[in-house]
């Protein structure tokens, strides 16, 4: 049991990890050939809507910052 949960974790990881590298990818391919997925303008409205949010948004992306410096 313990390998299985071991081994369903190291997937996990791994699916995260391409999807973070897809999302860099896609933000390079915004910046160098234009927007057209929307990857830019939708990180920017996330940044916006913490920005709307004051303090709870603040600490949120603080939250979310650590998360992923552990890696």
């Amino acid at each position: 049991m313990k390998n299985a949960i071991t081994k369903v974790s190291e997937w996990i990881k791994e699916i995260t990890d391409l999807l973070w590298g897809l999302i860099v990818l896609a933000v390079v391919i915004g910046i160098l050939f234009g927007d057209s997925f929307g990857v830019i303008a939708g990180i920017g409205s996330l940044m916006e809507q913490v920005g709307d949010r004051g303090l709870a948004g603040l600490v949120a992306l603080i939250l979310v910052i650590v998360w992923y410096q552990k890696k």
